[in-house]
């Protein structure tokens, strides 16, 4: 059966008028704070993709076309975070003298940062690691810990060479006291603490270092 010209247009009308797919408009730089803000909150692993699209507003197609999928994502974010939020430690290393001034300065500035307020207590790299099962993610986050732990125990060893510490001075001890006291404090800042007892316990972390 031949349709007439009649039905024939007015399935061609229908079909002028669908409304096609688009892409939503969205800002990718608040869209990914979003999402920094709810990792860092809840962790990799009871962040869900139906949680980042609520928070970020906008629909799973435009968070997969924008930051690929959940891992992905993730990975940006935690840049993200260590370029704005997590850089003190690296600032530190960088500008002070001596390792006991960058490790002093890198718990102080902990203090202020896990604690302030606009956004979630603790360190991203540190919480979003917890109760995580997902291999990749949680390999990633470890190295970066323990590339912080690395980057004191150089710092210490030059520090030794140069006779700035004693000569029997444990570095890798010494540089894994200050990672657990950076992690400690992550934690306890979680938990309540509050800047002033995070700097009273940089402090006595500070008491046992070494002194020439």
């Amino acid at each position: 059966m031949v349709n007439s010209p009649k039905t024939g247009n007015a399935g061609e009308s229908k079909a002028k008028g669908r409304p096609r797919g688009r892409p939503r408009s969205f800002d990718r730089a608040t869209a990914l704070e979003k999402a920094l803000m709810a990792f860092w909150e809840h962790g990799y692993e009871a962040t869900s993709v139906s949680d980042l699209t609520r928070v970020m507003d906008i629909g799973a197609p435009s968070l997969y076309a924008a930051f690929g999928d959940k891992r992905s994502l993730f990975e940006e974010v935690v840049q993200e975070y260590g370029t704005r939020y997590g850089f003190f430690t690296e600032r530190a290393l960088a500008e002070e003298p001596t390792a006991r001034a960058a490790v002093e300065r890198t718990l102080r500035e902990a203090a202020v940062q896990y604690t302030e307020p606009g956004h979630p207590h603790g360190c991203l790299v540190i919480h979003a690691a917890a109760n995580c099962t997902t291999p990749e993610v949680e390999q990633s986050l470890r190295a970066r810990r323990n590339a912080n732990i690395a980057a004191f125990e150089n710092r210490i060893k030059t520090d030794i060479a140069t006779g700035e510490l004693p000569p029997d001075t444990n570095a890798a001890a010494l540089a894994r006291h200050a990672g657990a006291m950076i992690q400690g404090m992550s934690q306890q800042a979680r938990d309540g603490a509050s800047r002033a007892e995070l700097e009273a316990l940089a402090e006595i972390a500070m008491a046992i270092w070494p002194r020439t």
